[in-house]
């Protein structure tokens, strides 16, 4: 089968960062599925690996952790999915990625996908909206108030992939004030055009402008990059018993700014349930069908922004540079072999 991987760690610029090569095609078995990739996104954990991780063996090492496909075999412990179903998914970190023609993912993990968008649109979403999901309702838990302050969340990074549905999760499924976070026109566009009800410049000093809104001190912070610039600022400027949440890699994190007003921390790392098969493993596969719901209802539309044709190195080279550039906005598909 087809499938674009990498051989050495390395910068995107190199002419062999990724490259195209035919691998053997799996089988399923267990809770597998064997699914035929239609369509991939490129997520900024996909750059990350790259970076950092060298291929085991000799084997090139095959990126991508979402995906929309057809499942083509199923194992022996199946029970959610057929031969013929439409999914999407987001994969486990420590198995093969999406990049391939064929991909096999254990089925607790997979959703039915959403019938009323295309295969590329459905692929833009799910790694992004388990991410964003998991922080608001399993680890900060916007459902549960906090006394005194502002029922509203502050998302800084508003108008990338994961803050852009976020931000459409609140608004369908809460009644949560949302500001984001943008500074450019286009960016703060976006996030106005996803329902946010505020959106405040992140190059500038936030606690001044969200006092300026006159909404009250907010309860909570949904931090998707760059967090350890702006723990001194979320702490002057977030509820007393807030909670934070962030999703970023920060080399430096002093959490002791939070420590006067008893602010909670919370990591999300979208993997951790497949990682080590957590007794609630099967979540993921209900949030993505929630959401396959909501999107079928119109309450959540795809993030998908640029499509960078077919799945081959050249073109997912292009997304990872893209990506690393720090000037994407929504998400960058790609469609078939």
């Amino acid at each position: 089968m087809k499938a674009v991987g990498y051989k050495s760690t390395g910068p995107i610029d190199r002419i062999d960062a990724l490259i195209d090569f035919e691998a053997e095609k799996p089988a399923a078995a267990g809770h597998d599925l064997l699914v035929q990739v239609q369509a991939v996104s490129v997520n900024p954990v996909d750059t990350k690996i790259r970076q950092r991780r060298a291929p085991e063996g000799d084997a090139p090492a095959i990126l991508g952790w979402d995906a929309a496909g057809e499942v083509v075999a199923v194992g022996g412990n199946v029970t959610r999915f057929k031969v013929g179903d439409k999914v999407w998914y987001a994969g486990a970190i420590n198995r093969p990625g999406t990049n391939s023609e064929y991909h096999l993912v254990d089925e607790r993990i997979v959703g039915h996908a959403p019938t009323s968008v295309d295969t590329a649109s459905a692929a833009a979403l799910p790694l992004t909206t388990l991410t964003a999901y998991e922080m608001l309702f399993d680890r900060i838990e916007v459902t549960r108030t906090v006394a005194g302050a502002a029922n509203a969340i502050v998302i800084i990074g508003g108008a990338g992939g994961v803050g852009s549905i976020a931000i459409q999760l609140l608004k369908a499924l809460t009644d949560t004030v949302v500001i984001a976070t943008a500074s450019r026109p286009e960016t703060q566009d976006w996030v106005k055009g996803l329902g946010a009800d505020y959106v405040v410049d992140h190059s500038k000093p936030l606690p001044e402008q969200i006092e300026a809104l006159g909404i009250g001190a907010p309860a909570f912070v949904f931090s998707t990059n760059y967090s350890e610039t702006y723990v001194q600022q979320v702490a002057e400027f977030i509820a007393p018993q807030g909670r934070f949440g962030l999703i970023d890699d920060p080399e430096n994190f002093d959490i002791m700014p939070f420590k006067q007003k008893s602010i909670s921390i919370h990591w999300e790392f979208m993997y951790t349930r497949s990682l080590f098969g957590t007794g609630d493993i099967a979540r993921q596969s209900d949030i993505l069908n929630e959401v396959a719901g909501l999107i079928d209802s119109g309450k959540v539309k795809s993030t998908a922004t640029e499509t960078f044709g077919t799945i081959t190195a050249a073109n997912v080279t292009r997304a990872h540079a893209l990506l690393e550039s720090g000037k994407a906005k929504g998400k960058i598909v790609l469609e078939g072999f």
